[in-house]
């Protein structure tokens, strides 16, 4: 086996057997490897950016990490944005980058440029292989790398002679190093203060689903604290059934007002919430200044041990109760277009175990307000902010489980940004609805001019917000890329685009124009 056939199979035989793809030159002897091993899933994605994101929703939703095929620094360049969502995340992905010849790099060539640099500012771990005999080695050990601390993003630079020349033998990954537990003693202090009045307990990672969802809900029960979570989050279990939880929201006189009363924040799973930005005469951070805030998890620690162990020493039986979420389905809407109406038509007809992956950006608050109460449902958010997410992380998302339903709400600004994805969607048959919200422009950015104390808004900004002049086809787009479409002006024509988006065996969209303010 040469280096790159090492490779592919060490990847293989340590269960990572999905690849985002967007190979060049450089990457021809791995592709050559992957074409021998077809339990490898190759899926083409036709931007850079579209195989990182897809990675990191494949990951949200599997646990496990995936691989992704880039090439070069331009590559990686063009893949950072979702990278650094996923880094946010916790999703672990294994990148593996082609790189020239080692003797190659010598010259000045056109697609010479720092690939470990421009790695290094989003990766937690970064190697170049030597040689073909230490590439399998390598690869094993950055999958302990994206398997560690709660998911990371793991680079492997592949120099082309590496995955060309004779290689070793197969490797096995070392094990993952066990997550940090906190200590006894500031687990029974936070038991003790989340007692006091005015206490929350924020919960994110993998305390936002699942089992340990339930026993958050169990500790805010039992303790009579605030169940939070932070804004932009990677998986959050949500619906009819769910526990009761209170996410914070994007504005920071929203946060504030969220959290005017609180007393102690006690932290597992998160990091310190912040504002996005910093607004001229508003504070940083959204707490109180009296509020005392307790990390007592870092997101890479032990999340799991740490609610199990504070739940014991406040002494919660497994059955013990927690505030759950009702299910309340709205009757479908009808008339003009509204975002509300838009919510209630989501959250009425979507199956239940759908996953809505949201980059509606403003129109995020009456949509996923009006579909709290649905079906049982997972909702995927933009963790770092960088738009360009929904229609990738979606795509991966419905690779890594065929037997959801995929609902990906976007702004037609962010979904320009990537949306190659929908190529990949109707090549793979993936069952995913997207719903662009057409209110034609980068409405967050007018939003964010009056946050900064601008009131007035001129032609040059209206230049740089409004995506108008020309409008954007979004059917005529989709179509363009094998993807059924349909534009809605009308709750009567939403209604019916969703109905036969969700009965449709592929990839659907829907363009919602919403009427301006």
């Amino acid at each position: 086996m040469n280096g790159a056939e090492t490779l592919v199979r060490t990847l293989l035989e340590n269960g990572v057997d999905t690849c985002f793809a967007n190979p060049g030159t450089s990457e021809m002897h791995f592709v050559a490897a992957l074409d021998e091993n077809p339990d490898m899933r190759c899926i083409l994605c036709l931007f850079e950016g579209g195989t990182t994101g897809a990675a990191d929703g494949y990951a949200r939703m599997t646990g496990n990490v995936a691989a992704t095929l880039l090439h070069l620094a331009p590559g990686f360049g063009n893949a950072f944005a979702n990278l650094h969502n996923a880094r946010k995340g916790g999703s672990g992905i294994v990148n593996i980058v082609g790189d020239h010849a080692s003797y190659h790099l010598k010259y000045e060539s056109p697609l010479k440029g720092n690939v470990e640099g421009i790695s290094a500012a989003v990766s937690h771990w970064t190697r170049t292989c030597q040689n073909a005999r230490s590439v399998a080695l390598d690869g094993a050990a950055a999958i302990t790398a994206a398997r560690s601390g709660g998911g990371q993003i793991a680079t492997l630079i592949l120099p082309a002679d590496t995955a060309w020349e004779p290689g070793g033998d197969v490797a096995v990954c070392a094990p993952v190093p066990e997550p940090r537990l906190p200590g006894a003693d500031r687990i029974a202090a936070a038991a003790e203060v989340l007692r006091n009045p005015g206490a929350c307990l924020m919960v994110g990672r993998d305390a936002l689903y699942g089992r340990l969802r339930r026993i958050a809900g169990q500790i805010a029960h039992e303790t009579g604290c605030r169940l939070m979570s932070d804004t932009a989050v990677p998986r959050l279990e949500r619906g009819g059934g769910s526990v009761q939880i209170e996410p914070l929201v994007y504005h920071i006189d929203g946060k504030l007002g969220q959290l005017e009363q609180a007393s102690h924040i006690v932290l597992c799973g998160l990091h310190r919430p912040v504002a996005f930005f910093a607004y001229p005469g508003k504070p940083s951070l959204p707490e109180p200044a009296d509020c005392q805030v307790h990390s007592l998890c870092d997101p890479g620690m032990d999340i799991a041990g740490t609610l199990y162990a504070l739940a014991q020493t406040l002494g919660i039986s497994d059955d013990a109760p927690a505030d759950i979420v009702p299910l309340e389905l709205p009757a479908l809407p009808e008339g003009t277009v509204t975002l509300e109406k838009a919510g209630a038509a989501i959250a009425a007809l979507m199956p239940e175990n759908s996953i809505i992956v949201n980059e509606s950006v403003t129109a995020s608050f009456p949509l996923l307000s009006a579909t709290r109460t649905a079906r049982p449902h997972d909702l995927l958010a933009t963790t770092g902010g960088a738009i360009g997410q929904c229609l990738p992380c979606a795509t991966g998302a419905a690779v890594a489980c065929p037997d959801r339903q995929v609902i990906a709400l976007s702004g037609d600004g962010s979904a320009m940004y990537t949306l190659q994805s929908l190529w990949t969607m109707a090549r793979e048959h993936l069952n995913v609805v997207v719903i662009v919200i057409a209110n034609r422009g980068y409405q967050i950015l007018h939003g964010e001019l009056k946050a900064v104390g601008v009131d007035s808004v001129g032609r040059n900004a209206h230049r740089m917000f409004d995506l108008v002049d020309p409008d954007l086809d979004w059917v005529a787009l989709a179509q363009g890329h094998g993807v059924p479409a349909a534009r809605a002006t009308s709750m009567e024509a939403f209604n019916n685009a969703l109905t036969k988006g969700l009965d449709t065996n592929g990839p659907f969209l829907i363009e919602l124009v919403v009427p301006a303010d």
